[in-house]
């Protein structure tokens, strides 16, 4: 008997021995579950992962305009994904995927005994599951052998976790989400479109097999920096899929044999069209996300919370105005170059390109070294190679900074958006050149002096207290007399008097005195009040010579005001940006543009038939043939301000309204001769060369029909042959202007 239990108690102790450690991990494995051995993450955390997600801009026909972000991922869905990619991934990662819950019991003893007892190289015992739980709750940098070990039990844990709350194409998205691939691709859907100009759907088997490589190791396998370690990574990964038959042996001999085509084009802030306006947006979305908060209480970030951006920018006129602008630029640079090749435009004012120097970065840095403006000033004058903009490409060459300066100083800039007066949805906006060299904003953020397309405002006054365009005035020089005593005179800029014109025939030409006379009759205030009723926010100082445009308003505020014209005298706030989405498509906030009757509707259309002249046998009348042939009802008007510093044209049609500004960035600097520098030579064509582009476009479908009549008879006759010219009350009616 006693032998017997003495042989029970050994037994006893040998399967305590066998059996210990598998009872210490599980009790070790329950310790770190119940969160003895340090936090693991909440269902919530489970449930929403803290990764690094790109806020991504759309236009209003649903492309992708650009994105905001530390880390360049937008997440996608399952469906959205190449069956090509999933069974390279699983393949290569994880074959039993389909089999485990989270965590490989089979592969860790594989591991296990391979790697322990028979010293081959087994590979890694992770699964996906366990990859994805460290993608996204990270380990941390530097930890102890025991705290490793820990961290690694953790992470069965969270992989059991995630496939308890998510399904296993779920998984397979999520993992896809997070890895890393190099170039500031992260994300299976940047890495597609980074690599090979595809959605993640669209990839080839060769191309899936080559992005699924990379996971191991996005520097070595880098197809950019390493393409023939990438190509054998690849190989291998085709050589998986035939391992696991996947794909047939024929198969994966002739894959194996294809080149890598890579169509590389690493994403940037930059990078795409639209660029000044995004750079416009991203200022205005940082203040909303600072101003809305999330459920814990934070506020938005849009560099990581993935938010979704609808914009009313239509990439298709987008397109075309940058065109446009292009088109004509590259020929107009020809032209101001050589209108200067016998001297310098700052020849009378050295000190800008002095300012200029000071005003650059390089300026800035050298001075906080402790350089004098003396040693600055030879660094400024040294060669160096550099890479400048052309309208050509980019031009490598070896030049001063300073020569720099003035090579930049004579690019004429340009500002254009156009709109839906109605919807005051901006479908098209051109900052300026290219962003990379010219990052101000000429739209929005710049404001030059506006010329004659102020005269409008002018017209309107008149228009809205009886006037007629039939209505004639003498064509003589009128001189107003201020409160302070001063007086102001202008002339024509033709130098040409005598006669008498009516209204439509003086806005048509532009005609200072006309304008001057009319601001006689109404003074600056009147029509200051008029300008802001539509729209034009920009505080604007009395004098009477803001009637030829003297004050500073940016094209933004312009063409705003313009739409007030086409939609019967309604002005609608200019919007950009539709809705605010969260990561998971919850709409955050919709936007409604404020409406503000501005002028009565019979008031606008008289505009619109007073500015229709211009472009019929007025200042814009080039619009008829040349490159541009419309027939159609336009309305509009040129402006050139004092010494061609600065050239302007606003167009209206019934459902679009668009205007350009072009001038260099000093106004010291711009073409000698009204001829050329004028408004109509400068800025029209931009106009007409992209309205031109947007009607030939049948799908955008915009009218190119009348203007609409107002619902009620006009109380102005508009046939100037059965005019007959009023005594206007309250007017000098015995035209003593002087």
């Amino acid at each position: 008997m006693k032998s017997s239990s003495k042989v029970k108690r050994i037994i006893f102790f040998i399967w305590l021995i066998v059996f210990a450690p598998f009872l210490f991990l599980v009790g070790f494995i329950s310790l770190v579950a119940m969160g003895y051995m340090g936090e693991l993450p909440t269902f919530e955390e489970l449930e929403n992962p803290n990764s690094m997600l790109a806020s991504e801009i759309y236009s209003s026909d649903m492309q992708s305009l650009g994105k905001y972000f530390k880390e360049n991922r937008v997440n996608v869905h399952y469906s959205e994904l190449s069956p090509y990619l999933i069974n390279a991934l699983k393949a290569t990662e994880d074959v039993r995927f389909d089999k485990h819950s989270g965590v490989d019991v089979r592969g860790l003893f594989r591991v296990l005994v391979k790697t322990i007892f028979l010293h081959q190289d087994a590979g890694g015992g992770s699964t996906l599951t366990q990859q994805l739980a460290k993608n996204l709750f990270p380990r941390g940098e530097k930890l102890s052998k025991s705290q490793l070990v820990i961290r690694k039990i953790k992470e069965w844990v969270i992989a059991v976790k995630l496939e308890k709350n998510y399904t296993k194409t779920e998984i397979l998205a999520m993992y896809l989400n997070t890895v890393e691939f190099g170039n500031n691709a992260y994300g299976i859907r940047s890495a597609s479109s980074t690599y090979f100009q595809k959605d993640p759907k669209d990839v080839s088997m060769e191309e899936a097999a080559l992005l699924i490589g990379m996971l191991q190791a996005p520097s070595r396998y880098n197809p950019v920096r390493n393409p023939e370690n990438a190509m054998n990574r690849r190989n291998t990964v085709i050589g998986q899929l035939e391992k696991y038959n996947f794909i047939t042996e024929e198969a994966s001999d002739s894959l194996q044999k294809l080149p890598v085509r890579l169509r590389f084009r690493p994403e940037s802030h930059t990078s795409g069209i639209a660029q000044h306006f995004r750079e416009v947006l991203k200022k205005d979305l940082l203040k909303w996300c600072a101003e809305h908060y999330k459920a814990d209480g934070s506020p938005y970030n849009l560099y990581r919370d993935g938010l979704k951006i609808y914009t009313t920018v239509d990439t298709r006129m987008q397109k075309y105005a940058e065109e446009a602008v292009k088109q004509h630029l590259t020929k107009l640079q020809e032209t101001f170059y050589e209108h200067w090749q016998d001297r310098s435009p700052w020849e009378d004012y050295p000190e800008l390109i002095t300012q200029g120097m000071k005003r650059s970065e390089r300026y800035k840095n050298l001075k906080e070294q402790g350089m004098s403006d003396a040693q600055i000033e030879i660094n400024f004058n040294k060669k160096v190679k550099m890479t400048v903009f052309s309208w050509q490409g980019d031009l490598d060459t070896i030049m001063s900074p300073m020569d720099s300066i003035r090579y930049y100083k004579m690019f004429l800039r340009t500002g254009f958006m156009a709109l839906e007066p109605q919807t005051g949805q901006v479908k098209a906006w051109v900052g300026g050149l290219d962003f990379h060299y010219f990052k101000y904003d000429q739209v929005k953020d710049g404001a030059r002096q506006v010329g004659s397309t102020f005269k409008p405002f002018v017209y309107t006054l008149a228009m809205q207290e009886g006037y007629s365009p039939c209505y004639k005035v003498p064509n003589s020089k009128v001189t107003i007399v201020d409160k302070f005593g001063g007086s102001w005179t202008p002339s024509n800029a033709d130098g040409s008097y005598g006669g008498m014109l009516s209204l439509k025939q003086a806005l048509a030409n532009s005609v200072n005195c006309v304008s001057a006379y009319l601001m006689k009759q109404f003074g600056p205030e009147a029509v200051i009040q008029v300008a802001h009723k539509m729209g034009i926010t920009t505080p604007i100082k009395p004098f009477a010579s803001i009637a030829l445009g003297s004050a500073d308003i940016s094209v933004f505020e312009m063409v705003g005001a313009y739409g007030t014209f086409a939609n019967k005298g309604i002005w609608t706030e200019p919007m950009y940006i539709t809705r605010i989405e969260d990561k998971n498509g919850v709409v955050l906030q919709e936007f409604v543009p404020r409406k503000v009757e501005a002028i009565n509707e019979e008031t606008a259309y008289l505009m619109l038939n007073l500015m229709e002249g211009v472009t019929k046998f007025g200042t814009g009348e080039r619009l008829r043939g040349g490159a541009y042939h419309f027939s159609n009802p336009i309305a509009g008007k040129t402006g050139t301000t004092q010494n061609n510093s600065d050239g302007w044209f606003m167009g209206i049609t019934p459902e679009l309204v668009a205007g350009c500004w072009v001038g260099c960035e000093d106004r010291s600097i711009h073409f000698r001769s009204t001829g050329l520098g004028q408004g109509a030579n400068t800025a029209l064509p931009i106009w007409g060369l992209f309205m031109r582009k947007v009607f030939d476009d049948a799908k955008l479908n915009y009218s190119q029909g009348e203007f609409p009549k107002p619902q009620k008879p006009l109380n102005v006759e508009l046939d100037c042959s059965k005019y007959n010219m009023p005594v206007v009350p309250g007017t000098t009616n015995n035209f003593d202007i002087n």
